[in-house]
């Protein structure tokens, strides 16, 4: 840690709002952050009044004249220059994002470690965007341009709090909008972190702000009539609220909701990666992802050893401390998370599921008894009928389910309103395609799970949401694509002159 700067969180801090380039005093209540660890306040936060929000929506709105004409060379450098201050900063980003997630520090610091990416790759697809230009019939020619939006309101959650965000604002910052951004309460300091940092990077006043709190404040923010673009990773309920606000202006939105996702073994797999990658799918960040692996279909054949292997490496998983680095699984984000995990255990051991592995907690250090833990915990021989292969737990609590063929598998990973990820391990790579294209997701790995990359394109359908993340997809949802059309042969048609041309 630099000695030159203070640290970013300290014990009962209490965070303003970041607005115009600067720390601003906000009129609602205080609200705490608590550890999802030991259940202790770490720091305050101000939750954001509809004044406060009309505000910093009006601050942005102002400062999007000038973004919106600064020459993309120097979008692409401040972009550049933000992902440099975050690398630099990586560890103390890390630390803080384990400290208010409960996440282990071990993937905490392997994720901001590619969060600069994000930001390099839309500073360089910015510079490549190109119109297009046509002659056509009638002697004209017509060619297309870009053009931002304006005030985009961004709502993060508290599972990514920075991987999330950085998705979303390096897209829209390259494209010229401005932002607001509406942090989950339950994990709002880093993104107010990196407010201030873009701030340090050189970014105009105004075009990057973050509003803190509950569902008031983002109702507030959705609904501000300055806002013409949304763009949210959340529930699908929340989604759903958010949509039909939108739909009243007819703002267009970026939704990126729940998920169910059904991981494929058929038995050709290779269980050496099989298993371990299923692991991966399911415990990394507490199954506390829209795409953790929650529903494990497995081919007969091998299914028994699968459920032995599966079950015996998620006995061996550490629960504990999130700032250690030998942690597997940390904690859940709060005590309704946990209690509805352990409701989904108690539902799946009365609904006749065989518990494989989990189902208590193992005994944990004294400061961590009032934490939010949550055993890793395997439930074989579930029915497509139980709760536990139908809802969405969001914690690591998971199912699995025996196949005969292909046929049934496809029909078991299909049988969903979520269509967001899923995965096949298989080694014929025919039908791991064929699967593949055929599974209702947006997001499908072969061999693998929960894998990112600024190129790759990320979102899911039905109860899922809409809209892309990631790539030319992404970049261009934050744009809006326009037409000119120009005459070019002389002498103008007087159609009401018995001019003879029309369209």
């Amino acid at each position: 840690m630099s000695p030159e700067r203070p640290p970013l969180m300290t014990r009962a801090q209490q965070f303003q709002l970041h607005v115009g380039g600067g720390w601003r005093d906000g009129s609602g209540e205080a609200r705490d952050v608590l550890s999802p660890a030991t259940a202790e306040v770490l720091c305050t936060v101000t939750d954001a009044s509809p004044a406060d929000v009309d505000m910093a929506c009006s601050v942005a709105g102002d400062a999007f004249p000038a973004w919106a004409a600064t020459d993309s060379a120097e979008r692409a450098r401040l972009l550049r220059r933000l992902g440099e201050i975050i690398g630099e900063r990586m560890d103390e980003l890390a630390a803080l994002e384990s400290a208010v997630t409960g996440r282990p520090i071990r993937e905490m610091r392997a994720q901001m470690s590619r969060i600069p990416e994000w930001l390099d790759y839309f500073a360089g697809i910015i510079l490549g965007l190109e119109g297009e230009a046509n002659g056509v019939k009638g002697g004209f020619l017509t060619y297309t341009h870009y053009r931002p939006y304006g005030v985009c309101a961004l709502l993060t959650p508290w599972n990514h709090p920075v991987l999330i965000l950085v998705k979303k604002m390096a897209a829209a910052l390259a494209a010229g909008n401005v932002l607001v951004t509406k942090p989950s309460e339950l994990a709002p300091v880093s993104p107010l972190i990196l407010a201030q940092w873009a701030h340090e990077a050189g970014f105009p006043d105004g075009v990057v702000n973050v509003v803190t709190g509950g569902a008031e404040t983002g109702a507030a923010l959705v609904g501000n009539p300055l806002v013409a673009r949304i763009d949210l990773t959340g529930g699908t309920a929340t989604g759903k609220q958010v949509a039909a606000a939108a739909a009243e202006r007819l703002v267009p939105c970026t939704l990126e909701l729940g998920g169910k996702t059904p991981v494929i073994v058929f038995e050709d797999a290779d269980l050496n990666e099989a298993v371990p990658g299923s692991l991966f799918a399911a415990f990394v960040a507490a199954g506390q992802t829209c795409v953790s692996g929650s529903r494990f279909l497995v081919q007969q054949s091998i299914y028994d050893r699968f459920v032995e292997r599966f079950a015996g490496r998620v006995k061996s998983l550490r629960v504990g401390d999130p700032s250690a680095m030998g942690t597997d699984v940390g904690p859940v984000i709060s005590a309704r998370s946990r209690d509805r995990c352990f409701d989904f255990i108690r539902d799946a051991e009365a609904s006749g599921a065989r518990l494989a592995a989990g189902g208590s907690l193992p005994d944990l250090s004294t400061d961590m008894e009032r934490g939010f833990f949550v055993p890793p915990t395997v439930f074989a021989d579930v029915h497509p009928q139980m709760r536990l292969f139908r809802e969405e737990v969001f914690g690591p609590v998971v199912s699995i389910t025996p196949f005969a063929d292909e046929a049934e598998a496809l029909s078991l990973a299909n049988d969903s309103e979520f269509a967001l990820g899923a995965s096949v391990w298989c080694r014929d790579i025919l039908r791991a395609h064929r699967v593949a294209r055929q599974a209702r997701a947006g997001v499908t790995w072969i061999n693998d799970h929960h894998k990112n990359d600024p190129r790759s394109i990320w979102g899911g359908y039905g109860a899922s949401g809409y809209g892309k993340e990631n790539g030319w997809d992404a970049l261009k949802s934050y744009l809006i694509k326009g037409s000119v059309i120009v005459r070019t042969q002389e002498g103008f048609a007087d159609w009401f002159a018995g001019g003879d041309r029309y369209g």
